[in-house]
């Protein structure tokens, strides 16, 4: 199944001390581009989160948004710190002696000093957060995933479609080149018979002439290799993973044929529909980039 490259995945999981949210979402892009935006508690799990997600995409431009809300307050504790304090009183007893000035330290006072009273997080269980984010990840890929294969359903229609219109274009180049053909020997005849009048004509000579025009607008090798390609697009469409590159380099080699039958064409219907195979060869690339 076919996935398209944009996507959106959200999830959530709520705990007694926390929440945590996730939200994906992505646009197309040649390579895989994975933009993440979660809060610095987490930044130790970057390379997991990296990791998990490659194992759900490939291709796209893919924002990843992690929010984290704490419901409880035991996450820090009050750290007193009794040498400093002691330190701080030592030295203001000491200017208070030297300076002559007035001893009026009091608890409040010296409790206001930096580093005397401190808030001291508590170390974080890394285990059990991670499994907590993993599995609100892997539910967010799983629903982004989701969403980029029901797009992939509609992709996959019009490419389908698409390559019917194609493959009736390449259909009507093999008709008309036959008829081109004939079409140039009976104008060679009346111009023959009309330089010659009723002199003998050389029937050899005409047909030794339709043989060469008739090789020189040949396109049998370019209409093959058309339904070639539309085919091995067809069985592409039906594959999993690595579907958008290789679609890609097939619409290349499509849209190069049909430039070589514009070029071989002395016909005026020819060149339009060769035209018109380029045309829907531009739609399909067009389609091919969104695809992953």
């Amino acid at each position: 199944m076919i996935k398209s490259m944009t996507g959106f995945g959200r999830a959530e999981s709520v705990t007694t001390e926390c929440k945590i949210t996730v939200e994906m979402k992505s646009v197309n892009h040649r390579y895989l581009d994975l933009n993440i935006k979660m809060p610095r508690k987490f930044n130790f799990f970057e390379a997991a989160v990296r990791n998990l997600l490659k194992t759900y995409v490939q291709r796209g431009k893919i924002d990843i948004f992690i929010n984290y809300e704490d419901y409880t307050l035991g996450k820090a504790s009050l750290k007193y710190n009794a040498e400093l304090a002691k330190e701080y009183l030592t030295y203001l007893r000491a200017m208070s002696a030297e300076f002559g000035i007035e001893d009026d330290i009091r608890t409040s006072t010296l409790s206001r000093y930096p580093e005397v009273f401190s808030m001291e997080e508590q170390s974080i269980d890394e285990e059990a957060l991670w499994e907590q984010l993993e599995s609100v990840l892997r539910e967010a890929c799983e629903k982004f995933v989701a969403a980029r294969e029901r797009e992939g359903v509609h992709l996959h229609n019009d490419l389908t479609e698409k390559l019917d219109v194609l493959d009736q274009k390449v259909i009507q180049v093999e008709k008309r080149s036959p008829e081109v053909v004939n079409a140039y020997r009976e104008k060679l005849e009346a111009k023959v018979h009309e330089l010659l009048e009723d002199s003998q004509i050389d029937d050899s000579r005409i047909a030794a002439e339709v043989v060469m025009f008739s090789d020189k607008i040949c396109n049998d090798e370019e209409t093959v290799r058309l339904h070639s390609h539309i085919q091995g697009m067809r069985a592409i469409l039906k594959e999993s993973e690595g579907i958008g590159r290789k679609l890609d380099f097939m619409a290349q080699e499509m849209n190069r044929e049909a430039n070589t039958i514009l070029s071989k064409s002395s016909d005026m219907i020819i060149s339009n529909i060769a035209i018109d195979l380029k045309t829907e060869i531009e739609k399909i690339r067009e389609q091919i980039q969104n695809i992953e």
